[in-house]
């Protein structure tokens, strides 16, 4: 029964340091967290009929059209941050400033949010756009 105790003394109180060591961080770090983390304390909200805005060159002053034209977007955030959130917080623009011409273009709506607000889903997440010629 001695032996139990005595044999591979060094072993035995580095694996006790190492697991304190384990048991202390992860203390820590679950007490850096705060209480808005919890899944329980976020709070859901969709905006309707979003306007699409369409960024493009300064220079270009084409009249690009975009099919359909709003956006449905749901967000996630705490319940004290989502009552503060507005419509005009919330942009939905699609980025043309690469594009010259073409025919069909599918293109990916982007959506900027206030700092703490989370993109759940916007719907529909892709837009047609018409893109006329450029005007030489």
């Amino acid at each position: 029964m001695r032996d139990f105790f005595t044999k591979d003394v060094g072993w035995k109180v580095f694996s006790l340091l190492v697991a304190i060591t384990i048991y202390f961080t992860v203390q820590g770090v679950r007490k850096d967290r705060t209480p808005n983390e919890a899944l329980g304390q976020w709070e859901s909200k969709t905006f309707v009929n979003l306007p699409v805005l369409i960024v493009s060159a300064a220079a270009d002053v084409r009249e690009f059209k975009v099919n359909p034209d709003t956006v449905n977007v749901t967000i996630r955030a705490a319940s004290d941050m989502m009552a503060g959130v507005t419509e005009k917080e919330i942009q939905v623009h699609v980025d043309l400033t690469a594009v010259e011409s073409a025919r069909n273009l599918r293109q990916r709506v982007v959506i900027s949010l206030p700092a703490g607000v989370t993109l759940v889903r916007a719907t529909p997440a892709e837009v047609s756009v018409v893109v006329p010629p450029k005007k030489t």
